[in-house]
C-alpha cells in the first residue's frame, strides 16, 4: 500500500508575470542557494571527457520527516571549472508522511518515496572539467508553492511548522539520482 501522494506539477507561486519570467528563463548561478544550510549538495568529480546526459532525470529518495506533510525537491546542475553552478532541470514531490511515522520515532523510520521525484528531461553535455551536481531540499520557493508542513489546505491554513527531514543514502536505503548517460 502506498503512503505517498505525488503531485506531478504544482502551480507557480503567485507573482507578477514579469518577475516569474525573469526567474524562470535561462541559466542561473545556484551557488547562493547551495550555500544555505537547508540544501544538501552532492557533486561528482570533474569529468575526464565530455559526457552527454539526454532524457528523463529522476531522484529516488528514502526519507523520514517530523512533518505530517512536506515536499522534497531536486535540481540537476552543471558546475563549470570556474565554479559557476548552472541549473539544468528541477522538480519536486509532495509527500504525506503521517503514515510513515507510525508509532516509531520518525528519525528511525525511513521509507522510500514510492514515486521518484521527477526532474523532467534534459539534454546537456558535461564538458571535460565540468562536474554534475545534485541539490536536494524541502523547498524551492518561489518556483513552487510553499508547503506549510501541517497537512492543512494552504488557502485556509493559519499556521506553518518547520519540518525536520532526513534523506537516507546507505546500503539499506539506496537513494539515487538516475540520469540517462548517452554513450
Amino acid at each position: 500500500m502506498s503512503t505517498t501522494r505525488t503531485t506531478p506539477c504544482r502551480r507557480l507561486a503567485g507573482r507578477s508575470a514579469v518577475a516569474r519570467c525573469r526567474q524562470e528563463i535561462g541559466p542561473e548561478d545556484q551557488r547562493p542557494a547551495e550555500a544555505r544550510s537547508d540544501v544538501l549538495v552532492y557533486t561528482t568529480p570533474a569529468f575526464a571527457k565530455d559526457t552527454e546526459v539526454t532524457g528523463p532525470v529522476s531522484l529516488d529518495l528514502y526519507v523520514s520527516s517530523s512533518a505530517v506533510d512536506t515536499d522534497f525537491t531536486g535540481m540537476l546542475v552543471d558546475v563549470w571549472p570556474n565554479g559557476f553552478a548552472q541549473n539544468l532541470t528541477s522538480g519536486f514531490c509532495g509527500c504525506a508522511t503521517a503514515i510513515l511515522r507510525k508509532n516509531e520515532s520518525w528519525r528511525i523510520r525511513a521509507r522510500r518515496i514510492t514515486s521518484p521525484v521527477d526532474l523532467w528531461s534534459t539534454s546537456n553535455v558535461f564538458l571535460a572539467g565540468h562536474k554534475l551536481r545534485l541539490e536536494v531540499s524541502s523547498s524551492n520557493f518561489p518556483r513552487f508553492d510553499r508547503n506549510l508542513n501541517t497537512g492543512e489546505e494552504q488557502a485556509r491554513a493559519t499556521r506553518m511548522i518547520k519540518a525536520a527531514n532526513v534523506i537516507y543514502h546507505d546500503k539499506a536505503h539506496p537513494s539515487a539520482l538516475v540520469v540517462p548517460v548517452v554513450p
